[in-house]
């Protein structure tokens, strides 16, 4: 056989029409119909700040946003099981979500709706090309009362938007027949290159991965609409780094699912990639690239594989773990730090200087999100704050015992990069050398990853027994 007509076999034999790959089963049918035991809803809303804004992400950036190449978004779905539990997932096209965020949203759902803590999720996914809006040790300083002013307005917007997007959704919950999948997808890869000065962030192909793409696809109780289709990937978003506002891979992913499945919402969370980069990266058609690839992981889930049903059963824990850092440096080590011929040490320096002046101490630990959700005895989602390192996605699938384990990072909390003990103690701009971009002391104490590990599998273990395994 030839190579084309072998190629052209094997995508028919996988499920796909050609030429209509996206949204279009083989055979065309629709999700058989079941006895709906959830209810579900999803909206979407815009989010792009209306007028140019200092942008997250390099801190080699000097000048303000630039115009707009697409639109970001927040989005929500909230799922309600047989019992009435319900479970609200809020994912954003930006850089991050602060802690106050994430507190104003959990007193909003607590007092319009009775939610309790562990019932919301918050996810970001960690665009490059969104604004900045993370205060820490800005407000302190002088020359930075634009960015400050400028930040905690959009932070205000941001909360009121989140807040109608819930409120929206549970207005609109509706039954519905809610299914789990995981495909593949393969464009990220570790960028922690060993050289003999250290390790470099380039691309590292012998690197540890994480290629799942989890899938939790929610369909009308007739199974003949796509409601929302949920997904994820271990990845930094960081193809691009323009001037422009743009969701990057995943805002291009969602478009293209959408584009797809009108009337459906798309929504990403992002894994455990805080040491996964996209390749090839920089220009505009990567990002683009890269979403289709990732929508067609996805299109895999929701058409060729066999539809798993997710049990209509909510279990969920939420906790803040303290999280310690090393020892953090004397007030005399930071003034000679902020002398130094390195720009971001010494601006590093003056943070934590003017921190201490103006609160008195430096913090020694934080309080870190660790949060468990049980889909029945069927699949368990992990959320951890920070820029999680992928060490801790494989080893939580391989520790918790469930046919299907789906771990996000960069959720409720993201406070800077989160290292494994391997990562920690190999060093580098994951292990503690990007704290100087932000306001906390760095790096993290030895103790980091089993902390983390250990409070996500005693959560695990307070919603009860584990189901048969990953198969």
């Amino acid at each position: 056989m030839h190579k084309p007509t072998f190629l052209i076999a094997l995508f028919l034999s996988a499920g796909f029409c050609l030429g209509s790959a996206l949204g279009q089963s083989a055979s065309g049918t629709a999700v058989p119909a079941a006895a709906p035991v959830w209810k579900a809803a999803a909206t979407s809303m815009k989010i792009t700040p209306e007028k140019p804004m200092w942008m997250a992400g390099y801190a080699s950036r000097k000048t303000p946003s630039d115009g707009v190449l697409q639109d970001l978004y927040a989005k929500c779905l909230v799922l309600e099981d047989a019992k009435g539990n319900r479970l609200v997932i809020l994912t954003m096209d930006l850089i991050g979500i602060p802690a106050s965020l994430r507190q104003g949203v959990e007193e909003a759902g607590q007092k319009k709706h009775g939610l309790p803590p562990e019932s919301v999720v918050m996810n970001a996914s960690h665009t490059h090309c969104g604004p900045e809006f993370r205060i820490g040790g800005w407000r302190y300083l002088e020359g930075m009362e634009h960015k400050v002013a400028e930040a905690e307005e959009y932070g205000k917007l941001l909360l009121e938007r989140l807040t109608k997007l819930m409120d929206d959704s549970i207005a609109k919950l509706a039954p519905a027949q809610v299914h789990h999948n995981r495909a593949r997808c393969g464009f990220a890869m570790n960028r922690r290159l060993p050289s003999r000065l250290g390790y470099k962030n380039s691309p590292y192909p012998d690197g540890p991965v994480d290629h799942d793409v989890p899938v939790l696809e929610v369909n009308s109780a007739d199974g003949k609409q796509l409601v929302a289709v949920l997904f994820g990937y271990a990845c930094h978003n960081t193809t691009l780094g323009i001037q422009q506002f743009c969701g990057d891979y995943a805002g291009y992913a969602q478009e293209e699912l959408e584009k797809a499945h009108p009337g459906a919402v798309a929504l990403f969370m992002t894994g455990c990639g805080g040491d996964q980069n996209p390749y090839p990266r920089r220009e505009v058609d990567h990002a683009k690239t890269h979403g289709k690839t990732l929508a067609m992981a996805v299109e895999t889930a929701l058409q060729v594989m066999p539809k798993q049903p997710t049990p209509s059963d909510l279990k969920m824990a939420f906790e803040r773990v303290p999280l310690a850092f090393a020892t953090p440096p004397t007030k005399e080590e930071l003034e000679k730090r902020a002398e130094t011929t390195n720009a971001y040490e010494a601006e590093h320096a003056k943070r934590l200087l003017a921190i201490l002046k103006n609160e008195g101490k430096l913090e020694t630990s934080y309080p870190y999100p660790v949060q468990v959700i049980h889909f029945g005895d069927a699949m368990a989602m992990v959320t951890l704050g920070g820029e999680v390192v992928v060490d801790y996605s494989l080893r939580l699938k391989r520790e918790l015992k469930h046919p299907m384990v789906w771990v996000c990072g960069y959720s409720n909390d993201v406070m800077g990069y989160i290292p494994s003990l391997r990562v920690l103690k190999e060093g580098g701009y994951e292990a503690g050398g990007a704290m100087v971009y932000g306001s906390h002391p760095g790096p993290w104490s030895e103790a980091v990853e089993e902390t983390i590990i250990g409070k996500a599998k005693a959560l695990d273990g307070k919603l009860g027994a584990a189901g048969a395994g990953r198969n």
